[in-house]
Protein backbone atom coordinates (compact mmCIF):
# COMPACT_ATOMS: atom_id res chain seq x y z
CA UNK A 1 0.00 0.00 0.00
CA UNK A 2 1.26 3.50 -0.77
CA UNK A 3 0.72 6.67 1.22
CA UNK A 4 -1.60 9.14 -0.56
CA UNK A 5 -0.32 12.66 -1.15
CA UNK A 6 -0.93 15.34 1.45
CA UNK A 7 -4.33 16.99 1.16
CA UNK A 8 -6.19 19.87 2.73
CA UNK A 9 -7.79 18.56 5.91
CA UNK A 10 -10.06 20.27 8.41
CA UNK A 11 -10.42 18.65 11.83
CA UNK A 12 -13.55 19.96 13.55
CA UNK A 13 -15.19 19.59 16.95
CA UNK A 14 -12.27 18.12 18.89
CA UNK A 15 -10.60 19.11 22.11
CA UNK A 16 -7.09 20.40 21.35
CA UNK A 17 -3.97 20.41 23.49
CA UNK A 18 -1.55 22.48 21.43
CA UNK A 19 1.41 21.93 23.84
CA UNK A 20 2.74 25.33 22.79
CA UNK A 21 4.89 27.42 25.13
CA UNK A 22 1.76 28.95 26.69
CA UNK A 23 -0.02 25.62 27.16
CA UNK A 24 -2.96 26.78 25.03
CA UNK A 25 -5.91 24.37 24.95
CA UNK A 26 -9.37 24.42 23.35
CA UNK A 27 -12.35 22.54 24.75
CA UNK A 28 -13.76 22.38 21.24
CA UNK A 29 -11.80 23.63 18.27
CA UNK A 30 -10.54 23.15 14.74
CA UNK A 31 -7.27 22.54 12.90
CA UNK A 32 -6.80 23.31 9.22
CA UNK A 33 -3.99 21.54 7.37
CA UNK A 34 -2.66 22.56 3.96
CA UNK A 35 0.51 21.63 2.07
CA UNK A 36 1.64 19.40 4.91
CA UNK A 37 1.60 22.16 7.54
CA UNK A 38 -0.85 23.62 10.03
CA UNK A 39 -2.64 26.51 8.37
CA UNK A 40 -4.90 27.44 11.28
CA UNK A 41 -5.82 26.30 14.79
CA UNK A 42 -8.35 27.79 17.14
CA UNK A 43 -11.50 27.54 19.18
CA UNK A 44 -14.90 26.71 17.73
CA UNK A 45 -15.51 26.35 14.03
CA UNK A 46 -13.10 27.40 11.32
CA UNK A 47 -13.65 30.58 9.33
CA UNK A 48 -15.18 30.06 5.88
CA UNK A 49 -12.57 28.46 3.62
CA UNK A 50 -11.35 30.02 0.40
CA UNK A 51 -11.55 28.36 -3.00
CA UNK A 52 -8.01 26.98 -2.93
CA UNK A 53 -9.28 23.49 -3.67
CA UNK A 54 -11.12 20.58 -2.08
CA UNK A 55 -10.87 19.94 1.64
CA UNK A 56 -11.43 16.77 3.59
CA UNK A 57 -13.62 17.54 6.59
CA UNK A 58 -13.15 15.27 9.60
CA UNK A 59 -15.79 15.24 12.32
CA UNK A 60 -13.51 14.85 15.35
CA UNK A 61 -16.22 15.09 17.99
CA UNK A 62 -15.27 13.00 21.01
CA UNK A 63 -11.57 13.20 20.22
CA UNK A 64 -8.50 14.95 21.60
CA UNK A 65 -5.95 16.36 19.16
CA UNK A 66 -2.33 16.54 20.29
CA UNK A 67 0.95 16.91 18.48
CA UNK A 68 2.17 13.59 17.17
CA UNK A 69 4.31 11.86 19.77
CA UNK A 70 8.11 11.91 19.39
CA UNK A 71 10.09 8.81 20.38
CA UNK A 72 13.64 9.78 21.34
CA UNK A 73 15.22 6.34 21.93
CA UNK A 74 14.68 2.89 20.42
CA UNK A 75 16.43 -0.23 19.13
CA UNK A 76 13.98 -1.53 16.56
CA UNK A 77 16.01 -4.59 15.54
CA UNK A 78 15.24 -6.03 18.97
CA UNK A 79 11.57 -6.50 18.03
CA UNK A 80 12.30 -10.08 16.94
CA UNK A 81 14.10 -10.98 20.21
CA UNK A 82 11.42 -9.97 22.69
CA UNK A 83 10.59 -11.90 25.83
CA UNK A 84 14.10 -13.15 26.62
CA UNK A 85 16.35 -12.64 29.68
CA UNK A 86 13.25 -11.86 31.69
CA UNK A 87 14.91 -11.56 35.11
CA UNK A 88 18.26 -10.06 34.06
CA UNK A 89 19.78 -6.68 34.78
CA UNK A 90 21.29 -4.69 31.90
CA UNK A 91 24.71 -6.37 31.73
CA UNK A 92 23.22 -9.85 32.13
CA UNK A 93 20.50 -9.09 29.58
CA UNK A 94 23.07 -7.87 27.05
CA UNK A 95 25.31 -10.88 27.63
CA UNK A 96 22.40 -13.26 26.99
CA UNK A 97 21.20 -11.45 23.87
CA UNK A 98 24.48 -10.58 22.13
CA UNK A 99 24.77 -14.10 20.60
CA UNK A 100 21.32 -13.81 19.03
CA UNK A 101 21.95 -10.31 17.75
CA UNK A 102 25.18 -11.53 16.15
CA UNK A 103 22.98 -13.52 13.74
CA UNK A 104 20.71 -10.72 12.52
CA UNK A 105 20.76 -9.93 8.82
CA UNK A 106 19.00 -7.54 6.47
CA UNK A 107 15.84 -9.66 6.42
CA UNK A 108 15.63 -9.76 10.21
CA UNK A 109 16.18 -6.01 10.51
CA UNK A 110 13.63 -5.19 7.81
CA UNK A 111 10.99 -7.36 9.49
CA UNK A 112 11.71 -6.01 12.97
CA UNK A 113 11.79 -2.36 11.94
CA UNK A 114 8.60 -2.61 9.90
CA UNK A 115 6.69 -4.18 12.78
CA UNK A 116 8.15 -1.85 15.39
CA UNK A 117 7.45 1.30 13.41
CA UNK A 118 3.90 0.22 12.64
CA UNK A 119 3.26 -0.44 16.31
CA UNK A 120 4.66 2.98 17.21
CA UNK A 121 2.31 4.58 14.66
CA UNK A 122 -0.64 2.77 16.21
CA UNK A 123 0.38 4.30 19.54
CA UNK A 124 0.31 7.88 18.24
CA UNK A 125 3.97 8.29 17.32
CA UNK A 126 4.78 10.40 14.25
CA UNK A 127 8.55 10.84 14.69
CA UNK A 128 10.97 8.25 16.00
CA UNK A 129 14.65 7.68 16.44
CA UNK A 130 16.34 4.32 16.19
CA UNK A 131 19.77 3.57 17.63
CA UNK A 132 21.17 0.69 15.58
CA UNK A 133 24.64 -0.39 16.68
CA UNK A 134 24.87 -4.10 15.73
CA UNK A 135 26.40 -4.74 12.31
CA UNK A 136 27.52 -8.37 11.96
CA UNK A 137 29.84 -8.76 8.95
CA UNK A 138 28.37 -9.95 5.66
CA UNK A 139 24.71 -9.48 6.64
CA UNK A 140 23.63 -6.83 4.11
CA UNK A 141 22.90 -3.12 4.29
CA UNK A 142 21.12 -3.01 7.64
CA UNK A 143 20.95 0.77 7.89
CA UNK A 144 19.42 1.14 4.42
CA UNK A 145 16.85 -1.53 5.33
CA UNK A 146 15.77 0.59 8.29
CA UNK A 147 15.36 3.72 6.23
CA UNK A 148 13.35 1.84 3.60
CA UNK A 149 10.91 0.49 6.19
CA UNK A 150 10.37 3.94 7.67
CA UNK A 151 9.49 5.16 4.18
CA UNK A 152 6.94 2.37 3.79
CA UNK A 153 5.25 2.96 7.14
CA UNK A 154 5.37 6.74 6.72
CA UNK A 155 6.88 7.93 10.00
CA UNK A 156 9.38 10.73 10.31
CA UNK A 157 12.66 8.95 11.05
CA UNK A 158 15.83 9.91 12.93
CA UNK A 159 18.01 6.79 12.69
CA UNK A 160 21.23 6.82 14.69
CA UNK A 161 24.17 5.05 13.04
CA UNK A 162 25.50 3.34 16.12
CA UNK A 163 28.77 1.49 16.54
CA UNK A 164 30.79 -0.67 18.93
CA UNK A 165 34.56 -1.19 18.72
CA UNK A 166 35.41 -2.19 22.30
CA UNK A 167 35.18 -5.97 22.55
CA UNK A 168 35.62 -8.19 25.59
CA UNK A 169 39.33 -8.77 24.92
CA UNK A 170 39.91 -5.00 25.16
CA UNK A 171 37.90 -4.59 28.36
CA UNK A 172 34.46 -3.97 26.83
CA UNK A 173 31.24 -5.93 27.31
CA UNK A 174 30.36 -7.12 23.74
CA UNK A 175 31.97 -10.26 22.33
CA UNK A 176 34.86 -9.49 19.97
CA UNK A 177 33.09 -10.91 16.90
CA UNK A 178 30.27 -8.36 17.30
CA UNK A 179 32.34 -5.15 17.27
CA UNK A 180 33.61 -3.16 14.28
CA UNK A 181 37.00 -1.79 13.43
CA UNK A 182 37.10 1.85 14.59
CA UNK A 183 37.97 3.36 11.22
CA UNK A 184 35.44 1.16 9.42
CA UNK A 185 32.68 2.22 11.83
CA UNK A 186 33.47 5.89 11.32
CA UNK A 187 33.56 5.47 7.53
CA UNK A 188 30.21 3.67 7.54
CA UNK A 189 28.72 6.40 9.72
CA UNK A 190 29.95 9.11 7.35
CA UNK A 191 28.45 7.18 4.43
CA UNK A 192 25.07 6.88 6.18
CA UNK A 193 24.98 10.63 6.75
CA UNK A 194 25.88 11.33 3.14
CA UNK A 195 23.32 8.87 1.73
CA UNK A 196 20.32 9.49 3.91
CA UNK A 197 20.39 12.60 6.09
CA UNK A 198 18.21 15.52 5.02
CA UNK A 199 18.75 18.88 6.78
CA UNK A 200 15.63 20.53 5.31
CA UNK A 201 12.88 21.74 7.70
CA UNK A 202 10.36 19.13 6.52
CA UNK A 203 12.88 16.26 6.41
CA UNK A 204 11.52 12.74 6.75
CA UNK A 205 14.97 11.28 7.48
CA UNK A 206 17.80 12.75 9.55
CA UNK A 207 20.78 10.68 10.59
CA UNK A 208 22.58 11.03 13.91
CA UNK A 209 25.92 9.66 15.12
CA UNK A 210 25.86 7.21 18.04
CA UNK A 211 28.66 5.03 19.44
CA UNK A 212 26.75 2.72 21.72
CA UNK A 213 27.96 3.20 25.29
CA UNK A 214 30.99 3.76 27.56
CA UNK A 215 31.42 -0.02 27.91
CA UNK A 216 31.26 -0.85 24.18
CA UNK A 217 32.94 2.13 22.45
CA UNK A 218 36.56 3.22 22.76
CA UNK A 219 37.66 6.73 23.65
CA UNK A 220 38.96 7.10 20.09
CA UNK A 221 35.61 6.16 18.59
CA UNK A 222 33.74 8.50 20.91
CA UNK A 223 36.01 11.47 20.19
CA UNK A 224 36.18 10.96 16.42
CA UNK A 225 32.45 10.28 16.15
CA UNK A 226 31.73 13.59 17.89
CA UNK A 227 34.09 15.37 15.50
CA UNK A 228 32.38 13.70 12.52
CA UNK A 229 28.94 14.74 13.71
CA UNK A 230 29.99 18.34 14.18
CA UNK A 231 31.78 18.49 10.83
CA UNK A 232 28.69 17.21 9.02
CA UNK A 233 26.15 19.16 11.12
CA UNK A 234 24.22 16.22 12.56
CA UNK A 235 23.37 15.31 16.14
CA UNK A 236 25.00 12.92 18.62
CA UNK A 237 23.37 10.22 20.71
CA UNK A 238 24.58 7.55 23.15
CA UNK A 239 23.61 5.65 26.29
CA UNK A 240 24.77 7.16 29.56
CA UNK A 241 24.33 6.63 33.30
CA UNK A 242 21.80 3.85 32.87
CA UNK A 243 22.87 1.49 35.67
CA UNK A 244 25.04 1.28 38.77
CA UNK A 245 27.17 -1.29 36.90
CA UNK A 246 27.95 1.33 34.26
CA UNK A 247 28.91 3.78 36.99
CA UNK A 248 31.30 1.22 38.48
CA UNK A 249 32.73 0.41 35.05
CA UNK A 250 33.43 4.06 34.25
CA UNK A 251 35.10 4.69 37.58
CA UNK A 252 37.28 1.59 37.22
CA UNK A 253 38.15 2.13 33.56
CA UNK A 254 38.25 5.93 33.34
CA UNK A 255 38.52 7.20 36.90
CA UNK A 256 35.29 9.23 36.82
CA UNK A 257 31.50 9.04 36.63
CA UNK A 258 29.80 8.51 33.23
CA UNK A 259 28.74 12.15 32.82
CA UNK A 260 32.27 13.37 33.59
CA UNK A 261 33.62 10.89 31.05
CA UNK A 262 31.14 12.12 28.42
CA UNK A 263 32.16 15.73 29.01
CA UNK A 264 35.85 14.84 28.78
CA UNK A 265 35.21 13.35 25.33
CA UNK A 266 33.19 16.29 24.01
CA UNK A 267 29.87 14.57 24.47
CA UNK A 268 27.93 17.34 26.19
CA UNK A 269 26.34 20.09 24.10
CA UNK A 270 23.13 21.36 22.54
CA UNK A 271 23.64 18.93 19.64
CA UNK A 272 23.68 15.91 21.99
CA UNK A 273 20.89 13.91 23.57
CA UNK A 274 21.64 11.02 25.91
CA UNK A 275 19.59 7.93 26.70
CA UNK A 276 18.45 7.05 30.22
CA UNK A 277 20.39 9.24 32.69
CA UNK A 278 19.05 7.23 35.60
CA UNK A 279 22.12 7.76 37.77
CA UNK A 280 22.93 11.46 37.38
CA UNK A 281 24.03 13.51 40.35
CA UNK A 282 23.32 17.21 40.87
CA UNK A 283 26.58 18.29 39.26
CA UNK A 284 25.92 16.21 36.14
CA UNK A 285 22.42 17.68 35.83
CA UNK A 286 23.84 21.17 36.20
CA UNK A 287 26.39 20.57 33.42
CA UNK A 288 23.71 19.12 31.13
CA UNK A 289 21.56 22.19 31.69
CA UNK A 290 24.45 24.60 31.09
CA UNK A 291 25.41 22.86 27.85
CA UNK A 292 21.88 22.25 26.54
CA UNK A 293 22.37 18.48 26.50
CA UNK A 294 19.09 16.58 26.16
CA UNK A 295 17.89 13.34 27.72
CA UNK A 296 15.70 10.49 26.46
CA UNK A 297 13.77 9.19 29.46
CA UNK A 298 12.79 5.50 29.10
CA UNK A 299 10.76 4.65 32.22
CA UNK A 300 9.39 1.23 31.22
CA UNK A 301 12.72 -0.15 30.06
CA UNK A 302 14.47 1.17 33.16
CA UNK A 303 11.82 -0.56 35.29
CA UNK A 304 11.97 -3.82 33.31
CA UNK A 305 15.75 -4.08 33.83
CA UNK A 306 15.60 -2.81 37.41
CA UNK A 307 17.91 0.08 36.55
CA UNK A 308 16.15 2.71 38.66
CA UNK A 309 14.16 5.90 38.14
CA UNK A 310 15.64 8.87 36.29
CA UNK A 311 15.53 12.22 38.18
CA UNK A 312 13.14 13.82 35.68
CA UNK A 313 11.81 16.49 38.04
CA UNK A 314 15.35 17.66 38.82
CA UNK A 315 16.25 17.66 35.12
CA UNK A 316 13.19 19.70 34.16
CA UNK A 317 13.69 22.17 36.98
CA UNK A 318 17.29 22.68 35.84
CA UNK A 319 16.15 23.35 32.26
CA UNK A 320 17.43 20.16 30.63
CA UNK A 321 15.53 19.18 27.44
CA UNK A 322 13.80 15.87 28.26
CA UNK A 323 11.93 13.61 25.84
CA UNK A 324 10.39 10.16 26.16
CA UNK A 325 11.73 6.93 24.70
CA UNK A 326 10.23 3.50 24.29
CA UNK A 327 13.73 1.92 24.18
CA UNK A 328 14.59 -1.40 22.60
CA UNK A 329 11.75 -3.83 22.18
CA UNK A 330 13.68 -6.60 23.95
CA UNK A 331 13.67 -4.55 27.16
CA UNK A 332 10.25 -2.96 26.64
CA UNK A 333 8.08 -5.53 24.94
CA UNK A 334 4.94 -3.36 24.88
CA UNK A 335 6.54 -0.91 22.45
CA UNK A 336 3.79 1.72 22.76
CA UNK A 337 4.91 5.32 23.09
CA UNK A 338 1.59 6.60 24.41
CA UNK A 339 1.85 4.20 27.35
CA UNK A 340 5.12 5.87 28.36
CA UNK A 341 3.23 9.07 29.27
CA UNK A 342 1.45 7.26 32.09
CA UNK A 343 4.58 5.33 33.05
CA UNK A 344 6.66 8.52 33.19
CA UNK A 345 4.09 10.18 35.42
CA UNK A 346 3.84 7.20 37.76
CA UNK A 347 7.57 6.60 38.24
CA UNK A 348 8.19 10.32 38.75
CA UNK A 349 5.64 10.26 41.55
CA UNK A 350 7.18 7.13 43.05
CA UNK A 351 10.43 9.08 43.27
CA UNK A 352 9.13 12.52 44.22
CA UNK A 353 5.51 12.32 45.37
CA UNK A 354 2.20 13.20 43.69
CA UNK A 355 3.32 16.65 42.52
CA UNK A 356 6.51 15.40 40.83
CA UNK A 357 4.97 15.35 37.33
CA UNK A 358 1.61 16.49 35.96
CA UNK A 359 -0.36 15.00 33.10
CA UNK A 360 0.46 18.00 30.91
CA UNK A 361 4.15 17.78 31.71
CA UNK A 362 4.08 14.11 30.69
CA UNK A 363 2.46 15.09 27.39
CA UNK A 364 5.08 17.80 26.89
CA UNK A 365 7.88 15.27 27.38
CA UNK A 366 6.40 13.13 24.61
CA UNK A 367 5.95 16.02 22.17
CA UNK A 368 7.74 19.34 22.52
CA UNK A 369 10.41 17.88 24.79
CA UNK A 370 11.21 15.18 22.27
CA UNK A 371 11.32 17.68 19.43
CA UNK A 372 13.86 19.74 21.40
CA UNK A 373 16.06 16.67 21.91
CA UNK A 374 16.08 16.02 18.16
CA UNK A 375 16.63 19.64 17.16
CA UNK A 376 13.19 19.86 15.52
CA UNK A 377 11.42 22.25 17.91
CA UNK A 378 10.92 24.88 15.19
CA UNK A 379 8.80 22.51 13.12
CA UNK A 380 7.53 19.74 15.41
CA UNK A 381 6.23 19.15 18.91
CA UNK A 382 3.27 21.52 19.14
CA UNK A 383 0.12 22.41 17.21
CA UNK A 384 0.87 25.91 15.95
CA UNK A 385 0.28 27.69 12.69
CA UNK A 386 3.15 27.07 10.30
CA UNK A 387 4.43 23.91 11.96
CA UNK A 388 4.43 20.53 10.25
CA UNK A 389 1.08 18.77 10.37
CA UNK A 390 2.18 15.83 12.51
CA UNK A 391 -0.95 15.30 14.59
CA UNK A 392 -2.48 12.51 16.67
CA UNK A 393 -6.24 12.42 17.09
CA UNK A 394 -7.22 10.27 20.06
CA UNK A 395 -10.72 8.90 20.64
CA UNK A 396 -11.56 9.64 24.28
CA UNK A 397 -15.35 9.16 24.24
CA UNK A 398 -15.35 5.40 24.76
CA UNK A 399 -15.93 3.32 27.87
CA UNK A 400 -12.34 3.70 29.08
CA UNK A 401 -12.22 7.49 28.96
CA UNK A 402 -15.59 9.20 28.57
CA UNK A 403 -16.13 9.76 32.29
CA UNK A 404 -12.85 11.68 32.69
CA UNK A 405 -13.84 15.28 32.04
CA UNK A 406 -10.27 16.46 31.37
CA UNK A 407 -9.24 14.95 28.00
CA UNK A 408 -5.50 15.32 28.71
CA UNK A 409 -5.95 13.45 31.98
CA UNK A 410 -7.93 10.82 30.06
CA UNK A 411 -4.98 10.38 27.69
CA UNK A 412 -2.27 10.23 30.37
CA UNK A 413 -3.96 8.66 33.42
CA UNK A 414 -6.22 6.32 31.46
CA UNK A 415 -5.53 3.31 29.28
CA UNK A 416 -3.96 4.04 25.88
CA UNK A 417 -6.90 5.34 23.80
CA UNK A 418 -7.53 4.34 20.19
CA UNK A 419 -5.89 6.50 17.52
CA UNK A 420 -8.68 7.86 15.36
CA UNK A 421 -6.32 9.58 12.93
CA UNK A 422 -2.55 9.94 12.70
CA UNK A 423 -1.13 12.48 10.27
CA UNK A 424 2.52 12.91 9.31
CA UNK A 425 3.02 16.01 7.22
CA UNK A 426 -0.71 15.95 6.52
CA UNK A 427 -0.59 12.39 5.18
CA UNK A 428 -2.72 9.69 6.80
CA UNK A 429 -0.74 6.89 8.46
CA UNK A 430 -3.42 5.54 10.83
CA UNK A 431 -7.18 5.88 10.53
CA UNK A 432 -9.78 4.46 12.92
CA UNK A 433 -7.15 2.39 14.67
CA UNK A 434 -5.80 0.75 11.50
CA UNK A 435 -2.68 1.34 9.45
CA UNK A 436 -3.33 3.18 6.21
CA UNK A 437 0.12 2.72 4.67
CA UNK A 438 1.14 -0.92 5.11
CA UNK A 439 -0.62 -4.25 5.58
CA UNK A 440 -0.56 -5.22 9.24
CA UNK A 441 -0.89 -8.94 8.51
CA UNK A 442 2.19 -8.99 6.28
CA UNK A 443 4.20 -7.23 9.00
CA UNK A 444 3.11 -9.84 11.52
CA UNK A 445 4.07 -12.75 9.26
CA UNK A 446 7.51 -11.33 8.50
CA UNK A 447 8.27 -10.51 12.14
CA UNK A 448 7.16 -13.95 13.34
CA UNK A 449 9.29 -15.68 10.71
CA UNK A 450 12.36 -13.62 11.66
CA UNK A 451 11.87 -14.32 15.37
CA UNK A 452 11.49 -18.05 14.70
CA UNK A 453 14.72 -18.11 12.70
CA UNK A 454 16.65 -16.41 15.51
CA UNK A 455 15.26 -18.88 18.06
CA UNK A 456 16.40 -21.88 16.02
Amino acid sequence: MTTPPAERILLEGCAIATVDADGCEYEQGHILIADGRIAAVGAGSAAPLDDAGPVRRVDATGCLATPGLVNTHHHLYQWVTRGLAQQADLFGWLTELYPRWARIDEEHVSAAVGAGLAWLALSGCTTTTDHHYVFPPGTGDLFAAEVAEAGRVGLRFHPVRGSMDLGASAGGLPPDHLVEDTDAALAATAEAIDRFSDPSPDAMVRVAVGPCSPFSASEQLMREAAALARTTGVRLHTHLAETVDEEAYCRAAHGCAPAEYAERLGWLGDDVWLAHGVHLDADAIKRMAETGTGLAHCPSSNARLGAGIAPVRNLLDAGVPVGLGVDGAASQEAGQLVAELRQALLVARLRGGPTALTAREALTLATRGGARCLGRENDLGSIEKGKLADIALWRVDGLGHADIADPVAALVFGAPPPVELLLVGGRTVVEQGRLATVDERSLLVRARRAADLLRT
